[in-house]
């Protein structure tokens, strides 16, 4: 017959459990927890009982003989227990501690438990420690406002700094709500655009895998990313989109590959000249944030954040650009190419390249189609712009073969 839990079980429970683990009695300690129940080190790793915490437990006491807990508060509702303490000991081996050799620090620190609690015995705890502080007396981080920790926190910046102008740039205005941010080595050539949306901002096309910490970082001044929208698939236009933690749209014909290989299953690396042979596949790898999970799709004529959605087929399946009729601007992906992938020279408007194209064809064709449109301003996946004579750059793009 199951036993009735209520906060006074609950706390007769964590008081027997601590009361165990400050005199190092771990099987008076285990005798508490429920087989199967999961002791939670946030930031650490997961232990099931008995075995697992055991294990934990014997490694702890075994690297700090004088471990020793001392409950500072506890308080209890129903089923949950949260147990306020603090612990002292001396790292003085002989055992070694998630493969650090004793040295005998004397550690000082305190953290908090919230166990939970079911039939009399313990079925989860969650327990969160200050690492920081331990860490720090350890030897393992220098001590906090001391010359250790400002030439550590001067490298770690001179770190960041060279990463974040290596790998992106600023937002730049191309437009009314409309930023780019351009990544990727060695000439800053993948390009992903920002539209205001709401009090956020959506991006069109995610670049690629080493951009996300930076548009991340940029995004998060800017309200946060309420959306990522995929001009297609490809390893290089969605390489930021797992990590930034948004949902994630593209055209119903190009969910399968954004959910699979980015479309590599139509490329063909052969047409490419050598090294690009020999090199792209590592690129491709490099640059591939990996498959995505797709919350929803965009057809020709949705609305995003004030753009028309337009289906311009060919390079991918589901390729897709933004058109703003209002100032003629539109956000072409890969529709057309600035620039040679090749050799990064950049240079006038051409067709894909012809060995990552579904269809060479049909991107002709959706070249053809932004340039009935006659736009103010052309903006591709990759390189610079398109101004001035837009119509007639792209009709000549599309005629060239």
């Amino acid at each position: 017959m199951a036993q009735q839990t209520t906060a006074e079980t609950t706390a007769e429970v964590a008081q027997a459990y601590f009361a165990a683990l400050a005199t190092q009695d771990l099987d008076a300690a285990l005798a508490c927890w429920s087989p199967g129940g999961i002791d939670r080190l946030a930031g650490n790793r997961d232990f099931v009982a008995p075995d697992g915490v055991r294990e934990y437990f014997e490694e702890l006491f075994d690297a700090f003989p004088d471990f020793a807990f001392e409950v500072v508060s506890q308080t209890s509702e129903e089923e949950r227990c949260a147990v306020s303490w603090r612990a002292t000991a001396t790292f003085a081996g002989p055992g070694s501690f998630q493969g650090i050799e004793p040295n005998g620090a004397r550690v000082d620190f305190e953290g908090c438990d919230v166990l939970q609690v079911h039939d009399g015995r313990i079925q989860r705890n969650d327990a969160y420690v200050d690492g920081l502080s331990v860490a720090r007396q350890l030897g393992l981080l220098p001590q906090r406002d001391s010359s250790g920790e400002r030439r550590l926190n001067s490298m770690f910046n001179a770190r960041t700094r060279i990463g974040r102008n290596l790998m992106v740039t600023e937002p730049e205005e191309v437009g009314e709500g409309v930023w780019v941010i351009r990544g990727g080595l060695p000439a800053k050539s993948m390009n992903v655009y920002v539209l205001a949306d709401g009090g956020g901002v959506a991006l069109f096309d995610a670049g690629i895998k080493a951009m996300t910490r930076g548009v991340a970082a940029a995004t998060a001044r800017m309200g946060g990313v309420t959306r990522v929208i995929l001009g297609h698939s490809h390893p290089d236009q969605r390489g930021t989109a797992p990590g930034l933690g948004a949902p994630v749209y593209c055209h119903p014909d190009e969910v399968a590959d954004a959910q699979g290989d980015g479309g590599l299953h139509y490329a063909d690396l052969s047409k490419l000249d050598f090294p690009a042979r020999l090199l792209m596949p590592r690129m491709l790898t490099h640059w591939d944030g990996g498959p995505v999970d797709i919350a929803g799709t965009l057809s020709e004529g949705d609305e995003v954040a004030g753009f028309a959605v337009l289906h311009l087929p060919g390079h991918a399946p589901g390729l897709i650009g933004l058109w703003r009729a209002s100032d003629g601007l539109v956000l072409s992906s890969d529709c057309f190419f600035t620039l040679d992938p090749q050799t990064g020279r950049h240079g006038p408007p051409r067709v894909p390249p012809e060995a990552f194209n579904f269809d060479t064809e049909q991107a002709r064709a959706s070249i053809r189609k932004v340039a009935q449109l006659e736009p103010a301003a052309a903006w591709p996946g990759h390189g610079e712009p398109l101004v001035g004579d837009v119509r007639g750059q792209l009709e000549q793009a599309a005629a060239t073969t």
